[in-house]
């Protein structure tokens, strides 16, 4: 049988016209940097953001409801500082400290999808309060 080898993107669906709100957060805060869609595709909206080993399609969903429940799990680098310019900027950052060798958060995108951030304890997380 087959085996998946890895993950190749994963897309998250926005509203029409939420191209410029999704470029502010995965370019803005998130550092991605945005790639041109192929042409072909242009015509259906949306925009594609790569990273080093992360590429995150956002697609216009005609009749979009945010994903709440399911999201993309991000490894941060420095999750206390991903989590402290996410503050400063507004968005809802949730502390969540169920998983003993894992330090995460979650957030939202502008449209209301489910982010998370993880990474090792000891690596770029320290302790935190729950408020």
């Amino acid at each position: 049988m087959p085996k998946l080898t890895s993950i190749d993107h994963v897309q998250l669906a926005i509203p029409r016209g939420g191209e410029e709100a999704a470029r502010a957060m995965f370019v803005g805060l998130l550092g991605l940097a945005e790639v041109p869609k192929p042409e072909s595709l242009q015509k259906r909206g949306g925009c594609w953001f790569k990273g080093e080993h992360v590429f995150v399609h956002c697609g216009v969903d005609p009749n979009f409801q945010p994903a709440t429940k399911a999201h993309i799990a991000f490894r941060v680098d420095d999750l206390d500082a991903l989590a402290a310019a996410l503050a400063a900027a507004g968005q809802q950052v949730v502390w969540d400290e169920e998983l003993a060798d894992e330090k995460r958060f979650y957030a939202t995108d502008p449209f209301g999808n489910r982010l998370e951030f993880m990474a090792e304890r000891g690596a770029g997380a320290s302790q935190h309060a729950q408020p």
